[in-house]
């Protein structure tokens, strides 16, 4: 089993001998060379499964050094607000720790997945009569009376952990790709693969794929209006040359399905807004480009009865069956 997160790069992350570990495992996540995407595309792409996280999306890397810290400062309960990932790994990671976790919800928004996990794991659920923005505010209110710890990306613990995949990437390439794309929803991610990169001393282009209506998106994990990274993320994209690419659902969807019957990665609508996004980053032909697949399609079944073909109903005869598939 890989060395934990805080292990691995504690010499990169604000934390000391004096920081308890509170690990489920997570990062060092597959690289994966996609061959159908990379021959579509006329450029060489890879996969940063992050959906192998051990909640299933990439918020367990901010997540572990956020409730460690957390633990390390005397926190006795932690707090967030979420469209569903970042509420399944706080709830993790603070049973982990033996603490308490909240989670604030907008009211009907969440995926089932998602509200399943935190649940099963013993946070206290609490659905917003409102939207995630509203949800966030009250997080952060509740935390400034001092009960809390924030454990959104605005607690700056998150984004140190979350820099940790950029270093795995160029790890493994042994450089640093021309070019990296991912969803974009509160930004948080945009900029903690900037931050990572940036130690290192290398300069992908960050190409970020947001939904065209942002309140209302199939893609839930992205369904954010008003971006709380936004200066900060959108800058770093500046910088690097890359570009911020609004996404039809339509072309989310096309991306997903493409992930998962031509690469057999199966994600949640969110994830595939990176590699929607490439059809108008602009790179060059042959330009390495990784993927970041931030999240697992288990976290949101319902996407599957939207936006696959139903299950075809038969008699147990070899003849229906053939005459079915045919």
């Amino acid at each position: 089993m890989p060395a934990p997160l805080l292990a691995r790069f504690g010499d990169r992350l604000p934390v000391s001998a004096a920081t308890p570990v509170v690990t489920l495992g997570e990062g060092s996540t597959p690289l994966l060379r996609a061959p159908a995407l990379s021959e579509r595309t006329g450029l060489d792409v890879r996969l940063k499964l992050e959906l192998a996280n051990p909640t299933g999306s990439f918020k367990d890397r901010g997540m572990t050094v956020a409730v460690s810290k957390a633990l390390e400062e005397g926190a006795e309960a932690v707090v967030c607000a979420s469209t569903g990932n970042t509420a399944a790994s706080a709830a993790a990671y603070a049973a982990r720790a033996g603490i308490p976790a909240a989670v604030l919800q907008p009211a009907g928004a969440v995926a089932a997945g998602k509200l399943a996990q935190a649940r099963a794991l013993g946070a206290r659920v609490l659905e917003v009569r409102g939207s995630f923005d509203e949800a966030l505010d009250a997080a952060r209110e509740l935390a400034a009376r001092g009960t809390h710890v924030l454990v959104n990306s605005l607690n700056p613990y998150r984004l140190e952990g979350q820099k940790t995949a950029a270093f795995e990437i160029v790890e493994e390439l042994g450089a640093s790709p021309d070019a990296l794309a991912l969803p974009y929803g509160g930004g948080g991610n945009t900029r903690a693969y900037a931050l990572g990169f940036r130690e290192l001393g290398v300069a992908p282009r960050l190409v970020a794929g947001q939904a065209e209506h942002r309140a209302d998106t199939l893609a839930s994990a992205i369904r954010i209006a008003e971006p709380a990274h936004r200066d900060e993320a959108e800058g770093a994209v500046a910088v690097s040359g890359g570009t911020v690419v609004s996404l039809t659902d339509e072309a989310i969807a096309d991306a997903w399905r493409e992930l998962a019957r031509h690469e057999g990665v199966f994600c949640e609508p969110a994830s595939a807004a990176g590699l929607a996004a490439l059809a108008e980053a602009g790179l060059p032909p042959g330009s390495t480009v990784v993927c970041v697949i931030t999240g697992h399609g288990l976290k949101d079944p319902e996407a599957v009865s939207r936006l696959a073909p139903a299950a075809v109903q038969v008699e147990p005869e070899p003849d229906a069956i053939a005459g079915a598939l045919a």
